[in-house]
């Protein structure tokens, strides 16, 4: 199928819907047909394509196959409804003009080979003419009509008998037609409710009062955001929740009574009206309000897939600290807390576990050894997993690098998969002789090193940052987070001779086995030289080079554009403009006036494919070879004072970390164990209605705290300038992957408590935290 030619009209159809030419288009899909990957073609084929982005490229890249496949199955029909021979000169153009699956669904539904319906069984006994009869001779009398079609030995014993079979065959053509269905459906999708209820007898379960809210609920289907529509369709599944969708079916049955043009109180006409009701109720409600619920649920599911792509973005784009050595601790109460010390490449260099909180509370011992060996192996940051006894290893930390006067940053990392990755294969394969425990705080150290080349080793489902990420098709899922990893891998770029094979799989036209065949290439043969060694690899062959080459570095290769995010199949070209200055092509690489001095103009050239779009991609890069397009590292100040909810009060200000963001607001850590919510309402001054609009995954943000509730473990905080004084309102706090409940109130703000902000503490650990991260990537 991908290399199939798409159809002129689809084409048009999608440059309007991606906003381009449609010769953007078939460039576009002649380069997919040929085996080019999204990123390859956003960055390295702009010529061809008259410069679309990454995600006007995907979206063409999925249209495409969608419209393959709907042509592929038009073809089908058109020869099953040829070989029944009942295709006809209308019926074959309404078909071929059909630019929806469910249009070419509806058009062939009457000729689709099904099973033995009431109106089949009706027509076997010869019934279909008396229904023609019904509506051809709608004065006459209807019994009348029925007695020709007695026949005791088709089990028509009278003309009622007779008279049924000929409703089920009207039904059946009526609920067929795709003129009604594409009417009901309309109808049901623009005016339909949603309309919800609590199962008898289930109100009062206390599993069920998370679904409170939806115990007499009606919302427009239209209007009704996805986490909701998520929230009601796993109350149904867990059997506490009955929903239906809403609309006048007196009013849609009477026009549909009328559609049939004969005059209804006739006597024939009763017979048509009954059939009309008859097939509206038992056959194509049903069929239509299953298609709508199914819309309803694709489109919520695709919402929440679409948020946690956005954050697992996010969180793959998280800034590094960079190539420094970096001790990684995985804290622990009664186990104690592993470490693991890595070098500036992420090599683990000594592991070890220590015991510096209670129950044993070693802290002397623990102290000595962290101290140890941060200078035995020049630590520069130590790494602390977010999760149990987190806060209270923080503090241990800070204060034993302080006493012992070294300049380390401590920051505080998510550890969200860790577990998983520790006992996955990926792990095995790494450290077979590792104990699992160890791993974990390996992966910990590494993650601040380099969020991505760590995270990719992970499942994207196991991230922590979807909404309902369970309940959504988990085929789907899995594909959109796969082109989010892909796509961020390949922005960023992949240093070919560090990267772990979890990494150089996601990189563009590179399959599992060509990464693992690279590795075990440079384990054999020693670090590459120049990217055109990837040739020598088994496998990799000029079309793959063709399609990795640029998105893989070598900070030391042969070639000075080795290290850039310039294509091997241009460096020609800018070894002629450093010919045409007069200087070697090292010397041009990062020189800002050499560059200044180049007159890119020279070099257009349509025959070779050099334009103002891949010219002006490599005037970037030699200004700022292998750029890094994440920002620059930082991490919150959590507050020493404050390490468990029983701190908080309404109106302490503090810092935190975005964990989670949804439809309905953002999650953020603020170091308590708890991640706190700020409602989409508490986000920003002015109204917005997307959370990511104001922040991602992982981004630093100072909060005020509004309420804390204890006793439920619940934490409302604001983002607004003013402190946060207009109320939470609905927040739907969901039992998704955030790990909180499924449809509620989220927390408003404290009343009667705390008019005037508190005076704050000053803050503990070092105030140069950012400036030391900054020092030591320029020096490493």
């Amino acid at each position: 199928m991908s290399q199939a030619t798409l159809e002129d009209a689809f084409i048009a159809m999608i440059a309007a819907e991606v906003s381009c030419r449609p010769q953007q288009v078939a460039a576009a899909a002649a380069l997919f047909a040929e085996g080019s990957t999204v990123p390859f073609v956003a960055r390295y084929r702009k010529e061809a394509t008259g410069g679309l982005d990454d995600e006007q490229l995907e979206a063409i890249a999925k249209r495409r196959d969608y419209f393959l496949e709907l042509a592929e199955r038009r073809d089908a029909i058109l020869e099953s409804i040829a070989e029944q021979e009942k295709l006809t000169p209308e019926l074959e153009a309404a078909i071929r003009a059909a630019t929806t699956k469910q249009e070419l669904e509806d058009l062939y539904l009457p000729y689709k080979p099904k099973r033995r319906t009431r109106a089949q069984i009706a027509r076997e006994k010869g019934l279909e003419p008396l229904a023609d009869q019904l509506l051809e001779k709608a004065a006459a009398d209807a019994t009348a009509l029925a007695q020709a079609f007695i026949d005791a030995e088709k089990g028509v014993e009278d003309s009622a008998a007779a008279l049924a079979g000929a409703r089920d065959v009207l039904a059946e053509r009526m609920a067929e037609n795709a003129d009604h269905r594409n009417h009901l459906r309309a109808t049901l999708r623009n005016q339909g409710g949603v309309k919800v209820r609590v199962l008898r007898g289930k109100d009062e379960d206390e599993n069920a009062q998370v679904y409170k809210d939806y115990f007499d609920y009606e919302e427009a289907a239209r209007d009704m955001p996805s986490h909701r529509m998520l929230a009601i369709l796993r109350g149904e599944r867990e059997g506490f929740l009955l929903s239906d969708l809403a609309v006048d079916d007196e009013a849609e049955t009477e026009r549909l009574a009328k559609s049939w043009g004969v005059p209804l109180e006739t006597s024939c006409g009763r017979e048509v009206a009954a059939a009309t009701a008859d097939g509206y109720k038992r056959l194509l409600r049903p069929s239509i309000t299953n298609e709508v619920r199914n819309e309803l649920r694709e489109k919520a599911e695709a919402e929440a897939i679409r948020v946690f792509r956005a954050n697992l973005e996010a969180l793959l784009m998280q800034s590094p600290i960079g190539q420094i050595p970096v001790m990684g601790l995985d804290p622990g109460y009664r186990t104690g807390c592993k470490l693991a010390l890595v070098d500036g490449i992420g090599r683990v260099v000594e592991t070890g576990v220590i015991y510096p909180v209670e129950p044993k509370g070693q802290v002397t011992q623990a102290t000595a050894k962290v101290v140890e060996l941060a200078r035995k192996h020049k630590i520069h940051a130590i790494a602390i997993g977010n999760g149990t006894a987190s806060r209270e290893t923080e503090l241990f930390a800070r204060k034993a690098i302080k006493e012992a006067g070294l300049k380390v940053i401590v920051a505080i990392v998510p550890e969200t998969g860790a577990s998983v990755y520790s006992a996955s294969a990926v792990a095995r394969d790494e450290f077979p002789d590792m104990d699992v425990a160890l791993r974990g705080a390996v992966s910990i150290a590494r993650r601040l090193q380099d969020p991505l080349a760590e995270l990719v080793k992970i499942e994207p489902r196991s991230m922590g940052v979807g909404q309902y990420q369970h309940d959504v098709d988990q085929k789907a899922l899995s594909g959109e987070l796969d082109l989010a990893v892909e796509s961020t891998v390949n922005r960023v770029g992949v240093e070919l001779n560090t990267a772990s094979p979890s990494l150089l799989r996601r990189v563009s036209g590179v399959t599992d086995r060509l990464a693992k065949a690279v590795v075990q290439h440079r384990e054999a043969n020693g670090a590459f030289a120049s990217r055109r060694q990837l040739l020598k690899v088994k496998g990799f062959g000029p079309k793959t080079f063709e399609l990795a080459a640029g998105f893989l570095r070598l900070r030391d290769g042969g070639h000075p554009l080795d290290r850039t995010a310039v294509h091997p199949e241009r460096y020609a070209v800018v070894e002629q403009m450093a010919q045409q200055l007069g200087v070697d092509t090292a010397a041009l690489v990062g020189s800002k006036d050499l560059v200044k001095k180049i007159r890119f103009e020279s070099f257009l050239s349509e025959a070779e494919g050099l334009g103002r779009f891949t010219l002006d991609d490599i005037r970037d890069e030699l200004l700022r070879p292998g750029r890094d397009p994440r920002p620059d590292f930082k991490t919150p100040e959590l507050r020493d004072d404050i390490t468990s909810i029983e701190d908080l009060s309404p109106g302490m200000d503090l810092e935190g970390r975005v964990s989670n963001v949804t439809n309905f607001g953002a999650f953020v850590d603020i170091g308590v164990k708890r991640d706190g919510l700020v409602h989409l309402s508490e986000l920003s001054d002015k109204w917005i209605d997307d959370p990511r609009t104001v922040v991602q995954v992982g981004q630093v943000v100072r909060v005020r705290v509004l309420e804390v509730d204890k006793a439920r473990g619940r934490i409302g905080l604001s983002m607004k300038t003013g402190g946060g004084q207009g109320g939470g309102g609905r927040g739907g706090q969901g039992k998704g992957s955030s790990g909180q409940k499924a449809a509620g109130k989220s927390q408003g703000p404290a009343k009667g408590r705390g008019g005037k902000q508190q005076k704050q503490p000053p803050k503990k650990g070092p105030a140069t935290l950012q400036d030391l991260a900054a020092k030591f990537n320029r020096k490493n």
